[in-house]
């Protein structure tokens, strides 16, 4: 059984951007924590290395588009990626 009752829970995607600018590993708690704040948002990683941006989110509620917003405010640039 589930924890929550009477509630079902919304889809969630996963996608992946591509993100420039990182300069240092302090880079990854300013993208995590600008779109962590998003409403929609369920989880953010990111690869300092790679420089790949992970966004579990309902597409609904944040959009592509908006992911790609709040990255920006946080001082970098992406874009999705194919993979």
């Amino acid at each position: 059984m589930s924890a929550t009752t009477g509630s079902t829970t919304p889809a969630s995607t996963r996608t992946v951007f591509r993100a420039e600018g990182f300069s240092c590993p302090s880079c990854v708690a300013k993208i995590e924590k600008q779109v962590g704040r998003m409403k929609g948002v369920r989880d953010v990683t990111v690869k300092f290395a790679s420089s790949r941006v992970e966004v579990d989110h309902d597409p609904a509620k944040a959009t592509t588009e908006q992911i790609v917003d709040a990255i920006a405010k946080a001082g970098y640039t992406a874009a999705p990626s194919a993979f």
